[in-house]
């Protein structure tokens, strides 16, 4: 089966979308570390156990937590699934350069969730440096991503 330019195009349109809400991610990320007290002991603070402890955090993040945190945990969970769709995608369309882009993006994007889970638990600032770092290779990724899927023959 040979790709048409629609699909290609439609793929395209997968990073651009993970581009725009890990910009809209990164700034709500901001307004949440200026203008956010995360309360020290909430469910799943200080866990002795780290995946169950980030799961009950995020959970009381979205349904307890204040505005901008609910806001930022929620458009975290939407990237979290907006980039493994575009792995499906991009496995789909057996180019090897987006798949790389897009699993690179991915694992970016579950990683800085994942330290976005540490703080709450832990509120260890290092977090929050992984956090940005995550963030900035999901945007590599994804621009690069953009680059080769509109480069890279089949």
């Amino acid at each position: 089966m040979s790709e048409t330019a629609g699909e290609v195009g439609r793929f395209r349109s997968g990073f651009l979308v993970g581009i725009v809400l890990l910009v809209i991610q990164f700034l709500l990320g901001m307004a949440v570390n200026l203008f956010v007290t995360v309360p020290k002991e909430h469910p799943g603070s200080n866990p002795q156990e780290y995946f169950s402890g980030v799961a009950q955090s995020v959970t009381w993040a979205i349904l307890h937590g204040p505005p901008l945190l609910v806001l930022h945990a929620i458009v975290g969970l939407a990237l979290a699934i907006t980039g493994f769709g575009v792995v499906y995608r991009a496995v789909k369309l057996r180019r090897r350069g987006i798949i790389w882009a897009s699993s690179t993006g991915a694992v970016a994007i579950l990683g800085a969730g994942l330290n976005g889970g540490s703080f709450l638990n832990y509120h260890e600032d290092f977090s929050s440096m992984l956090m940005a770092s995550f963030f900035a290779i999901a945007v590599i990724a994804y621009a690069a991503g953009l680059y080769v899927s509109g480069t890279e023959s089949t």
